[in-house]
């Protein structure tokens, strides 16, 4: 049975792609085939999505492109802005084909969400209705900074109030100087009702291997991952 999971974060840039390879790899050390996917991605460096070539690093088995990624802006925007610019519209039916399509290539889909839950992708719609249109456990990503309490209580109350199953979540260190953070950290432990999987320290130079090994994926709260018809 494919298990899947979708990666939420308390904001953009505060370590979902980090803590998604993290996860790719971890799953790969327990014996199964493992492929990530960046439905949206904005922002493009150098002609690369790197977001998007570190998921796919990370993974056992070769998806193609267009199942990884199905949307890729240039410009470092708000998704629906970007697909404005490009004269697109997001389409989740598209994007939830895609992930069938992973689903057939290997046994766990890690699915890395863009910005932070609630952002924009349409005049309609937005990063928690494409979380329910796949109708996936989630797992929420919380970046250790001032103001992580309230960023990561909002977003956790987002996820449960659109009705899905908040599996676990991760502490990301993107602070290093980040005051009172076993304080902060003890709050989150409190606060938070679901499972601490792992806590990954500041540090740039961690590769997905040595991230996965902080992780404990057996904490994740028992879910079938199934796809929502």
């Amino acid at each position: 049975m494919v298990s899947s999971y979708f990666v939420t974060g308390t904001d953009t840039h505060i370590g979902k792609t980090r803590v998604s390879c993290a996860l790719l790899q971890a799953f790969a050390a327990s014996g199964r085939s493992v492929v990530g996917m960046k439905p949206v991605v904005a922002g493009c460096e150098d002609g690369r999505w790197a977001d998007v070539d570190l998921l796919t690093a990370a993974s056992t088995v070769s998806a193609p492109r267009h199942s990884v990624n199905p949307y890729a802006f240039v410009p470092p925007v708000s998704p629906h802005i970007g697909a404005i610019q490009a004269g697109i519209e997001i389409d989740l039916a598209v994007i939830q084909h895609a992930y069938r399509q992973l689903q057939t290539l290997a046994e766990v889909v890690i699915i890395e969400g863009v910005g932070g839950f609630r952002v924009p992708l349409s005049e309609q719609y937005d990063g928690a209705d494409l979380a329910c249109r796949l109708g996936l456990p989630v797992i929420l990503v919380v970046g250790l900074r001032l103001g992580c309490l309230n960023h990561a209580l909002l977003t956790a109350q987002a996820i449960q109030a659109s009705g899905l199953l908040l599996a676990g979540w991760v502490a990301n260190g993107i602070d290093p100087h980040m005051s009172v953070q076993e304080e902060n950290m003890r709050t989150l432990q409190q606060r938070l009702d679901c499972p601490l999987l792992g806590r990954l320290p500041f540090d740039e130079n961690m590769g997905a291997s040595c991230a996965a090994s902080r992780l404990d994926i057996t904490r994740l709260v028992a879910t079938t991952g199934q796809l929502r018809e």
